[in-house]
Parts: C-alpha cells; sequence; structure tokens
C-alpha cells in the first residue's frame, strides 16, 4: 500500500505533486498503471525471491502475458512488430505509439523500486538488451524467424559481450566466428563471462571475432543457446542474487549465416548504440536503489531512539542524511533531463549517458555506504531490520562494473564531450569562411 504521505526522498519530486515539465497525462497514467501491476507481481516479492536466489518462472510468464516486458525497449518500440502480433495497447490503454523513452523511464524506475536489482532484471535484461539490436539491425528473414516468440515472451534473448579477458575493452573479444567450407555457416568458439539472463535464455545476442584484430573486426551474431557445443553454467556473485548470471562456453557452434545481425564488420557500432540504452537503463534503476536506500534509513531514524531522543534528532545524522538526500535527488533530476533528451532523438549522447551511468553508481555507493551506518548494526545483518539495507549495499558493484566499469565511463564520457565540442567548432570554422 502506497503511505498517504510519502517519506522525505522516497519517490521523484513529479509523484509528491512539484510540477514538472517532462510529463504528460499519458505519462501520469502511464505511472499509476505501472505502479500497481508492478507492486503486486514483483515488489512485495523482491525480498523474498531474492533470498530464495530465484524469481519463479511464472512471474516471466505473467510479466509477458500483459506486455509489461517490450516496456524495457528503447523508445519509439517496433509498432509495425507489435501490432502484426496484436498488441495495439499497452497496460491502462497506453496506445503503443505514445510510447516514448519517458514511459520507459517510469517503467525501469517501477521495476527497481523494491530496492533490489536481480528481480527485475531477471526479467527485463533480456528484452531491454538482447532483442533492441534484432530490431534496429537483423535482416527482414531473421526478424520474421525469432521476434515473434521474442516480443511475445515465448522465447528469452540476453546480451552476450563481456569475455573472461575483455569487458568494458569491447574491442577485445576474442571469441571467433569462422565460417565454414561451404560458407553456410559461421564456427564460433570463444567463452562468455557474467552473461545477466544467460542461464535460462534461448538467444545470445553475441559480440564474435569475424576480422582482424581491433573494432572493425566484431560483427553481431545471434546464437541458439541450445546448439551443440553450447555450455552454460550459473554464477554466483556479489549480489543480484536472481539475474541468472552466466558464463557461456561456445566449442565449435555452428551458427547459419543468416543469423548475422547487420553486416560483418559493424559490430562495434551496433554494440556502442546499444550501449546508450544500458546505460540509461543502468542509471534510472541504480538511482531509484540509492532512493530505497536513504529513505530506509531516514524512516529507521525516525524511529530508533539513542541517548534518549529519536535519532533524527542528532544534527551529524541529519547532516549525513542532507548530504546523501541532495545527491540522490540531483542525480534523478539528471536521469530525468537524459531521458527527455532521447525522447527528443538527441545525437551524440555517448558521452553523457556514460557519465550519466557512473555518476549513479557512485551516488548509489553513498547512499548504501550512509544508510549502513545510520543502521548501524542492523545494517551489516542479512535478516531483520537492516536486511534490506545491507542487500542494497551487496548490489552496489552490480551498478559500478557492468555497462562499462565507472573508471571507463568517466573517462569516455569526457572523450566524447571533447570530441564533440571540437566538431562542433570546426563546423563553426568552416561556416564562417563561407
Amino acid at each position: 500500500m502506497t503511505a498517504p504521505v510519502p517519506l522525505p526522498f522516497s519517490e521523484p519530486a513529479y509523484l509528491t505533486g512539484a510540477p514538472n515539465p517532462y510529463y504528460s497525462p499519458s505519462h501520469l497514467a502511464w505511472q499509476k498503471a505501472c505502479r500497481a501491476f508492478i507492486t503486486a507481481n514483483l515488489t512485495t516479492h523482491a525480498l523474498d525471491w531474492e533470498r530464495a536466489e530465484e524469481v519463479p518462472p511464472s512471474v516471466f510468464d505473467t510479466f509477458s502475458a500483459a506486455h509489461m516486458l517490450i516496456p524495457a525497449l528503447p523508445g519509439p518500440l517496433p509498432i509495425a512488430w507489435l501490432k502484426r502480433l496484436g498488441i495495439h495497447t499497452l497496460l491502462g490503454g497506453l496506445p503503443v505509439e505514445e510510447f516514448d523513452y519517458m514511459h520507459f523511464l517510469i517503467h525501469a524506475d517501477e521495476m527497481a523500486r523494491s530496492g533490489l536489482a536481480g528481480p527485475g532484471a531477471s526479467l527485463t535484461t533480456g528484452m531491454a538488451y538482447g532483442v533492441p539490436p534484432i530490431i534496429k539491425y537483423g535482416s527482414k528473414e531473421l526478424q520474421e524467424r525469432v521476434l515473434p516468440d521474442l516480443l511475445m515472451g515465448r522465447a528469452r534473448a540476453c546480451i552476450a559481450i563481456t569475455e573472461p579477458g575483455a569487458g568494458s575493452d569491447v574491442a577485445g573479444i576474442e571469441a571467433t566466428a569462422v565460417r565454414s567450407e561451404d560458407g553456410g555457416e559461421y564456427v564460433v568458439n570463444g567463452q562468455k563471462k557474467w552473461i545477466t539472463n544467460g542461464i535460462w535464455a534461448n538467444y545470445a545476442t553475441t559480440a564474435v571475432r569475424t576480422g582482424g584484430p581491433g573494432p572493425g573486426g566484431l560483427s553481431l551474431l545471434l546464437i541458439s543457446l541450445q546448439s551443440p557445443g553450447v555450455t552454460l553454467r550459473k554464477l554466483a556473485v556479489t549480489g543480484m542474487a536472481t539475474s541468472g548470471t552466466t558464463f557461456i562456453t561456445l566449442e565449435d557452434v555452428r551458427v547459419p549465416i543468416s543469423n548475422l545481425i547487420g553486416a560483418e564488420g559493424q559490430g562495434m557500432k551496433m554494440i556502442m548504440t546499444n550501449f546508450n540504452h544500458e546505460r540509461l537503463s543502468i542509471a534510472i534503476a541504480t538511482t531509484r536503489q540509492a532512493r530505497v536506500a536513504v529513505s530506509s534509513a531516514l524512516e529507521y531514524v525516525l524511529a530508533r531512539e539513542a541517548f534518549g531522543k529519536a535519532l533524527v534528532e542528532q544534527a551529524v545524522v541529519r547532516h549525513r542524511l542532507a548530504k546523501v538526500g541532495a545527491r540522490v535527488e540531483s542525480q534523478w533530476a539528471w536521469v530525468e533531463s537524459v531521458a527527455w533528451r532521447m525522447r527528443q532523438g538527441e545525437a551524440d549522447m555517448g558521452g553523457v549517458l556514460a557519465l550519466v551511468k557512473a555518476s549513479a553508481g557512485m551516488v548509489l555507493a553513498e547512499a548504501a555506504s550512509t544508510a549502513v551506518v545510520l543502521l548501524g548494526g542492523n545494517g551489516l545483518t542479512r535478516s531483520g531490520r537492516g536486511e534490506l539495507v545491507e542487500r542494497i549495499y551487496r548490489d552496489v558493484p552490480g551498478a559500478v562494473v557492468p555497462g562499462g566499469s565507472e573508471d571507463v565511463m568517466l573517462d569516455l564520457g569526457v572523450r566524447e564531450l571533447v570530441k564533440n565540442y571540437r566538431k562542433a567548432i570546426r563546423k563553426l570554422e568552416a561556416g564562417s569562411k563561407l
């Protein structure tokens, strides 16, 4: 049940009645529909599922039946495909052609409202990152073959980029795809590691090396994970116990040439485009986790007494909450503005998205650490009053590393901003010479 008066820091300002230029009546109605559905089918059970380290498979079916995984796709949605499949509206009657990046923002925020990254990621990661390259770059034949099942939830996908020796350095990928003698297949060999949702996916949108070294030798290939030569092994990682993190081994896996996504050698471009959506997704969910950590800490210090009065009456406690709460609200304002810019179709967003993703991880780290300190011993305990905060603290690395590690994102962000600045200067100088 939603509290009649939300705790400070517990909700974005637009949900507390503050005016906001980004949200139309369509967005506000969508938020209410998302809140009701996701609360009933995910949020209220998320902690129990994270304890059990498994989200029941029936939950994926529930979300698929309600078409509530489709909003994890980038906006605008693949309208023609959805209407072919009989999907004309989303939850609450939202026409699919009206869906934009602000609707996506709302859905992603609500999916993380439990404060735990794993349960939501177990449902949406494949749709969010594995399917878009097929929609954007896949051949008509490939789309006809796989998209109906993927969009309807009859099959699941994952994105398989990272390898044991190549994480943020995508250009260092070593998995190879060599054409067979008859030219009809690729023979794939290599390993993929830390692949979210891989353990239960039917397909992996996979980065492979079809050419020489460096980014120009990379391609994307859709690999059936039921193929001979594919081995899947679930990995135990810090936090996100329910997300299905997987080690994939590919040994002489034969893949039809028609499963090539886009053209050979264009893999890096497609991966970078896909990363933009992934990094915004992570930033949204991570900021919500930070919000949950701060509001949980505030709830605790309002009730907890020490030295004869509530902890919130201690100036040092208020000071800690003020600093981290301000950072959360600032981060959310940035996330909103970036989502709005994505909605407007702004180009050259790679640098900004790298920075907003890195910043979100830093904010979560501060929020989780502050919450643990304020909860004291409870914040260190994997049960009882501080269990949620302790689990959020363990989720921090899962926000900082995937999608491009923090240091790499900070460097990439500035490099991209400088590149765009210099390009604009050159354009201005060229115009002045006309």
